[in-house]
């Protein structure tokens, strides 16, 4: 498995071929000269995830990926009538991408506050049938699907996060190999704290590997 992250949460995931592209929003960069794309998957609607301005040229760019988006989303884009057909990932449902199978779970955004309306919020699993569980973007939650999960997207900070909860996730998962996203609301001095403690706290047996931005590493 190959992934490039674009910045915050976007990520680029190729696995035996097949290229996903996760939650190309306005805190990212990089992403806007992408093809060959197989799929387009967004997490929920929130602009550091999706960012309209550039879906247009990006989903030009990629005539053959499908695209999807947590029903909220789709409603939104195919009523401002963005760029492309999105189709709403209901949870429970799953869909071949190439040589992948992908699932779609979860289904709520984390509580930001009581006063602020709960989104809709699609974890993504990537996988075969021998490999379900090969990769997972959980978007703005801590979603646990209670399986395994061998490469984990870790939230690692956010308006709706402690630190702490980051901790207890990564353990709770404990991946094979955990990668931190949503980091853009960090400074280079805070991510650095928080990245420093999520790896002295993580199991034993999970590697937290930092990726280097719009560079492709192999996990």
């Amino acid at each position: 498995m190959q992934i490039t992250h674009f910045g915050h949460s976007c990520l680029l995931v190729e696995i035996d071929g097949t290229k996903v592209l996760f939650d190309p929003g306005n805190f990212s960069h990089g992403f806007e000269g992408i093809s060959g794309l197989d799929a387009i998957l967004i997490t929920h609607q929130h602009p550091d995830h999706c960012d309209v301005a550039k879906l247009p040229d990006l989903v030009e760019a990629n005539p053959d990926a499908v695209l999807y988006a947590d029903p909220q989303t789709t409603a939104q884009l195919n009523g401002d009538d963005v760029a492309g057909a999105w189709t709403a990932a209901q949870g429970g449902d799953q869909i071949e991408i190439g040589s992948l199978t992908a699932r779609f779970t979860g289904g709520r955004h984390a509580v930001i506050h009581p006063e602020i309306p709960v989104i809709d919020n699609v974890a993504y699993i990537l996988g075969t049938a021998e490999k379900p569980g090969q990769f997972m973007h959980p978007g703005d939650s801590f979603y646990i699907p209670f399986e395994h999960v061998d490469v984990l997207a870790l939230p690692s900070a956010a308006p709706w996060m402690k630190l702490s909860e980051s901790v207890d996730y990564l353990r709770a998962m404990a991946p094979r190999v955990a990668v931190p996203i949503h980091q853009a609301v960090l400074s280079d001095a805070g991510s650095a704290v928080h990245y420093a403690r999520l790896s002295d706290m993580k199991d034993d047996a999970t590697e937290f590997k930092v990726l280097d931005e719009e560079t492709g590493t192999e996990v």
